[in-house]
């Protein structure tokens, strides 16, 4: 056990949102939500404005509009974020050598690698992690929440603490007692389901879960996670930061806080699952060959069912599809009749070096493909909507209500302009909602959203006040699509683009 809290887990505070507010003036101080726009979307992530409401990460996009209608609701834009990112890991490696991503927006570091040994006192970690919070906010006009410990766990645990903007650091030898009072949903991998369980046996905090014995926990959870769970409570994580492991697969899992119960909702889960898998890969400059799909159904049954492509491959037209066979039968094998699904996961592997092609193109063409396979139709409410002047009060949306009570949520909806998720294709353009332009007189500006042969946008960029609103025909010459990464690039300060 180390005797000062030299790893450090740093956490950009609701990264996609933020960046989304930071590129676009009129967004600021007011509820986003990013992620699957359309009738099967999936929120990725909600701004601290729109988590008033309850909206959360994997919660399903109409949920979330029926929460709080007038957010401002956002097709991804990874272009941007990958910029972002590669400037905050820039410093990081400024700090340490031994920093290890997690994904776009979290890494560990380990500061007992740095020339001089490293901090030596606990108010030194703190000074220093204080100090690269700030650079990070000078660099990207972004926040970061810091959690320094002994453990890659406690700092994890450390860096939610206090979100946004935190700084916590958690004494060597006082894991324990920090840990201890916490709920256990705090805990690295306990989802809703898994506490609802330990719930049935009255722990309900990290102190209450520490009383039970490890034998209670297998029985409860089963061996690999009663085990690790029972030593997570103990705040016992030996894991060292590895800024060098091998990328053998790429996966991602949700435990979801309702079983899923039809089938329609299982795929949609899945796809979104597999969007999120395609999107690591990319990232990781990867392609894979073999998909699995893992299902585990109320009871704790896991199945899993896999499927090797004829050669390896980044296109999530043939990624997703391959998921969406498999999950139909690992969903079936898992559950018995009339229960759910509790958790899902998709996975690539077989993996193999490529030439990292154009990422953000090809995801917002395939969400736009997805979005029309919908057949949401446009609506003539929408056209008139995009006609008014920027910001109109919540009536002006179509369909838009009043949200329901939620506790600690200002009495009145900021007022942000929102149009339909119907993407509209003009000569292989894609007019998503977000999506960075320039009109060749007006400037640059981003799409709110399009309908009935027309799009509108805002002009406005990082820089500049809140903009005004134009609305153009789908094929107007004068409008072009704008990568985000060009975008990101000219929001940063001149000292972080040369990373």
């Amino acid at each position: 056990m180390r005797a000062v809290p030299s790893i450090l887990h740093i956490d950009m505070d609701a990264f996609f949102a933020a960046v989304e507010q930071r590129h676009k003036p009129s967004l600021r101080g007011k509820p986003v939500v990013v992620g699957g726009v359309g009738l099967r979307g999936v929120v990725s992530t909600a701004s601290y404005e729109a988590r008033v409401y309850g909206i959360g990460s994997a919660m399903p996009t109409a949920v979330a509009r029926r929460r709080c209608p007038n957010a401002a609701y956002l097709f991804p834009r990874f272009g941007a974020y990958h910029e972002v990112s590669q400037v905050v890991m820039g410093l990081l490696r400024e700090v340490t050598p031994l920093v290890e991503p997690v994904s776009l927006d979290e890494a560990f570091i380990d500061l007992a690698a740095m020339p001089d040994g490293g901090p030596g006192t606990v108010e030194d970690v703190r000074a220093l992690a204080r100090r690269i919070s700030d650079q990070v906010e000078q660099r990207t006009g972004l926040t970061a929440s810091v959690g320094a410990g002994t453990s890659k766990l406690v700092a994890k645990v450390a860096s939610d603490a206090e979100k946004p903007h935190g700084c916590v650091v958690v004494a060597g030898g006082s894991e324990q007692e920090w840990l201890d009072p916490l709920p256990v949903r705090k805990l690295w991998g306990v989802g809703p389901a898994t506490a609802d369980r330990l719930l049935k046996l009255g722990a309900t905090t990290v102190a209450q879960l520490r009383a039970l014995s490890e034998s209670e926990l297998v029985g409860l959870l089963g061996h690999a996670w009663g085990g690790q769970l029972y030593r997570l409570s103990r705040g016992q994580d030996d894991r060292e930061v590895s800024p060098d492991r091998e990328t053998k697969s790429v996966s991602v899992e949700d435990t979801y806080p309702h079983d899923l119960m039809d089938r329609p909702a299982i795929r949609a889960a899945i796809t979104e699952l597999a969007e999120r898998v395609v999107r690591r890969l990319k990232e990781s400059g990867h392609t894979g060959r073999t998909v699995t799909v893992k299902a585990r159904g109320h009871d704790f049954t896991t199945v899993t069912r896999s499927e090797t492509l004829a050669a390896p491959t980044d296109d999530p037209r043939l990624l997703i599809p391959a998921a969406l066979r498999l999950v139909d039968g690992a969903a079936d094998a898992a559950t018995g009749q009339m229960h759910g699904i509790r958790l899902l996961g998709v996975g690539i592997s077989g993996l193999a070096e490529y030439a990292q092609g154009d990422l953000i193109a090809e995801l917002e063409g395939l969400a736009a493909e997805e979005d029309e396979a919908d057949g949401e139709p446009e609506r003539e409410g929408e056209a008139a909507a995009v006609r008014a002047q920027p910001d109109p009060a919540p009536s002006a949306v179509p369909g838009a209500t009043a949200p329901s009570a939620v506790p600690g949520a200002p009495s009145a909806v900021p007022a942000v302009t929102l149009y339909g998720p119907v993407p509209v294709a003009s000569e292989g353009r894609r007019w998503l909602a977000g999506k960075d332009v320039r009109h060749a007189e007006r400037g640059p500006g981003w799409v709110q959203g399009a309908g009935l042969g027309r799009v509108t946008v805002r002009f406005e960029g990082p820089d500049t006040p809140p903009g005004r609103i134009g609305t153009f025909s789908v094929d107007d010459p004068a409008l072009e699509p704008v990568d985000s990464a060009e975008v990101a690039r000219a929001a940063l300060p001149a000292r972080a683009v040369g990373h």
